[in-house]
């Protein structure tokens, strides 16, 4: 799909050579369409065309790729949310291995288009106008064959593998300024741009004008001034833009292509401030090691230098092709001691594997033992000093983790290491281990370990306890495979009434940005911005915000909408695509997140480039951020609401095969965290000025974050009404009771007959310490008791808000019986 993940067109254009030649009138001065300026023949019938492509993420999650005669108005009108019709889309063929670049297609066009019309000669006068069309490729991933608005990525218009080469520069962003456009005149006497003007923009004021004959005309916009090809076949290539394209330094020597890729990352990558780094001091530091491997023409010396420089970025992102290391990396791994170890909460480094008949079990280790010293250094400080091959790391608690898995392993020719291990209960005691060829305490500790290859992208099943359960294992697989499947579990766990879902992303690396905020949609009931991203922007040096692209959220159809409360399990193998999933599942509380640990941190999106040897590297180019501007996930991840403990027990659990998370989470959706927990007190309540202040300033309701729902209906006969409200963190909440009728006399004879009570964990609230008001709204009368809520202990809460008709009333349009109306919350505050 079209991926804002992607920077668009770069191209650089000298827009003053582009019009010198131009000579046609402007306004209303048109000179008549000639065979020159028309072209001869009768208008294009077919059109064909290659699509090259060197991005390596071009083909990621593409199951239905297309080509289509793309609607242009919305750029013609420069109205951004613009989608392009359903009618006006025309599908060609794909003639050859879209997985192959380059590959090509075939596209008939209508003898009458469908397309949108506008009059674009700017001369005054009303005229029918013109339709202007692109062909452009598009991927097709939900609904029909043809593209809605989540296929089209929100609205718009292309910028990237079209017949139009658009701009990237923040200020012409987005603009057209080559290509060719495919043009639709209903009769001979329309008109259209036959230059840019001098603002260099078309469909403006400026530009100058020429007539088109009926019919299709391609319109050739890098001549000046534009002509057109009326060849009844004509050729149209799409255009892969210079920021979409890989750079290539593989020609380079080993010391240009350094000092071109520190360039590259001096200029591009997102996180320079964020993560303070200099890179002149990193050019001093590692150019120097590329300079000798040239020197000595060493090629192994030149990887080695590579790896270290990308290792010292602290960015998961960051990564290269390592193949030619690969020797190394089995060197220095392939002597284990028998075990493996993992730090507890309370700082123990204990065994979590004892390898049967290895070294450290002849020696008498056993599982749980505490491991404190590896040759006489402390174990904290061995593993603070070990480097992971599978470096870099943007979070500092994933890093501490692999620092733990690579520590006991060493290269053979060392012999022994000296351990220094307590057992549970017994004696310190110090051993001599072999260092043997073993993996089976390396795999255990795998982020992987268990996880299979070739499961699908999204599988579901009901839990034996009636909850749902989905398992989303990437958003980089078949694109359209996942939303069908996704859907499906959407309608299954809907018709099934499941009380809940728990999504696991324990084990997602990620992909498309865009595929994992239209997934989690379907969890909410309205459309919700969710972040905006940054990228460099070459002509001004500076990062770009492109102040009309917001991330959002756009929910599928009402049906496969789910409303019960949900889990997301989170853990270190969940990055980048993975964490926009589950951060935009904490937005309005919708989820609770569950984990031992957080999730990666690698908030960005990424750009591959070559190195010499023909080594792919990857960095970093796009700063992810929340709807607020702010950087939200490079580093920190997604925190867990409810961490897992990471115990001796908990531990041994696992090495037993129980799934530990799996069952916190379903306590977690079924009994919310602070459920059983007597609170130290009740909130504060506040005065009646911070309580209208809180009211009136849109703090939230206890009913807006309650799991259930209820409709009018409920609330017109006497009874008890049950809330729900899991508080995953401090807020101001309002409490309120309100009554309305028709008129204010109405108001205040129903008054005569209800009696109000608020009780807050056992204690009735005196009635004068909440607010109250009489308000007109919306042509009606209300009376308002209520109270604003903050500084919740942990715990959970029990409170009720009773009101006893003591005779049948009417509000001036119904009648209500007598009796006591209800409304009952449990409120479960977190630890």
């Amino acid at each position: 799909m079209k991926s804002h993940l992607f920077k668009v067109v770069a191209f650089l254009v000298t827009i003053s050579l582009l019009l010198a030649a131009c000579t046609p009138k402007t306004g209303t001065d048109t000179p008549p369409a000639t065979e020159e300026t028309a072209g001869s023949g009768t208008g294009p019938k077919i059109v064909t065309g290659a699509v090259t492509y060197t991005n390596t993420f071009f083909t990621m999650g593409v199951a239905e790729p297309v080509i289509i005669l793309e609607d242009q108005g919305g750029f013609v009108t420069r109205d951004r949310k613009f989608l392009i019709p359903v009618e006006s889309q025309v599908i060609g063929q794909i003639t050859s291995d879209f997985y192959t670049s380059p590959f090509t297609y075939s596209l008939t066009l209508p003898e009458v288009p469908n397309g949108t019309l506008h009059d674009v000669d700017h001369d005054g006068a009303d005229d029918p106008g013109v339709m202007v069309f692109a062909v452009a490729y598009w991927t097709n991933t939900w609904g029909d064959p043809f593209l809605e608005r989540r296929d089209q990525g929100g609205g718009g218009w292309s910028s990237a593998y079209a017949s139009t080469n658009v701009s990237d520069d923040s200020d012409f962003y987005l603009e057209v300024f080559g290509g060719k456009y495919l043009v639709y005149a209903p009769d001979g006497g329309q008109s259209f741009p036959s230059g840019f003007g001098d603002d260099k923009k078309l469909f403006t004021d400026d530009d100058p004008i020429m007539d088109l004959p009926a019919g299709w005309s391609v319109i050739d916009l890098d001549q000046s001034p534009f002509s057109i090809d009326r060849s009844a076949e004509p050729e149209i290539a799409l255009l892969e833009p210079e920021g979409s394209a890989a750079d290539d330094f593989s020609a380079l020597s080993y010391t240009e292509a350094f000092d071109k890729m520190l360039e590259k990352f001096k200029n591009e990558y997102a996180f320079t401030e964020l993560k303070k780094i200099d890179w002149d001091a990193k050019g001093e530091e590692f150019r120097p090691r590329f300079e000798e491997a040239e020197k000595k023409k060493d090629s192994h010396a030149y990887a080695l230098a590579l790896r270290d420089f990308l290792w010292s970025i602290p960015d998961t992102h960051i990564s290269f092709d390592s193949s030619p290391l690969d020797a190394d990396f089995q060197a220095e791994t392939a002597g284990g001691l028998g075990f493996g170890m993992r730090e507890t909460d309370d700082g123990k480094f204990i065994a979590n594997f004892v390898l049967e008949g290895g070294p450290a079990a002849e020696a008498g280790m056993v599982w749980g033992a505490e491991i404190l010293s590896l040759d006489g250094v402390p174990a904290g400080d061995v593993v603070e000093a070990t480097v992971p091959w599978s470096s870099p790391f943007s979070n500092p608690e994933i890093k501490r983790l692999q620092q733990l898995r690579y520590a006991t392993r060493f290269k053979l020719e060392k012999g022994e290491v000296e351990v220094t291990f307590k057992n549970p209960d017994g004696a310190e005691q110090a051993v001599s281990l072999a260092v043997v060829n073993e993996f089976d305490s390396f795999s255990f500790a795998s982020f992987r370990a268990g996880v299979d290859a070739e499961a699908l992208p999204v599988e579901f099943d009901l839990l034996p306890s009636g909850y749902g359960y989905i398992k989303i294992s990437s958003f980089s697989d078949n694109d359209l495979l996942s939303i069908l499947v996704w859907e499906r579990a959407m309608q299954y766990f809907n018709e099934n009434e499941a009380p809940g879902i728990i999504l696991d992303l324990r084990n997602n690396g990620g992909g498309s940005g865009w595929l994992a905020d239209q997934m989690a949609a379907y969890f909410f009931n309205e459309e919700i911005i969710v972040g905006q991203s940054a990228y460099y922007d070459d002509s001004t040096g500076e990062f770009f915000i492109d102040p009309d692209r917001e991330e959002s959220m756009i929910p599928p159809r009402e049906q496969l909408q789910y409303n019960g409360p949900v889990v997301v399990m989170i853990g270190p193998n969940c990055a980048s695509a993975c964490e926009f999933f589950s951060y935009n599942m904490t937005i309005n509380d919708r989820a609770i997140i569950v984990g031992q640990y957080p999730s990666e941190g690698a908030g960005g999106s990424v750009e591959g480039f070559y190195m010499p040897e023909g080594l792919y590297t990857q960095m970093t180019i796009g700063r992810a951020m929340d709807a607020d501007g702010s950087i939200h996930l490079e580093g920190s991840g997604v925190v867990p609401d409810l961490r897992v403990p990471v115990t001796a027990e908990t531990l041994l659990q696992q090495f037993n095969g129980e799934d530990v998370v799996l069952a916190f989470a379903e306590r977690a959706i079924s009994q919310p965290l602070g459920a059983g927990i007597t609170p130290s007190g009740p909130p504060e309540l506040a005065s009646a000025a911070a309580a209208s202040s809180a009211f009136s300033s849109g703090k939230k309701f206890l009913e807006d974050l309650a799991r259930e729902k209820y409709e009018s209906a409920d609330y017109a006969v006497p009874g008890t009404l049950t809330y729900t409200v899991p508080l995953l963190k401090e807020e101001t909440i309002v409490w309120m009771y309100a009554w309305c009728t028709s008129t204010k006399e109405i108001l205040n004879q129903n008054f005569e007959n209800i009696e109000v009570k608020f009780t807050l964990d056992g204690e009735d609230v005196a009635l004068d310490k909440l607010r109250q008001e009489d308000l007109e709204n919306g042509g009606q009368w209300c009376r308002l008791y209520y109270t604003a809520l903050s500084k919740w202990p942990a715990g959970e809460h029990t409170m009720s808000i009773t009101a006893t008709f003591t005779a049948s009333i009417n509000d001036g349009s119904a009648d209500y019986e007598a009796g006591d109306y209800i409304l009952e919350y449990n409120v479960f505050v977190k630890p």
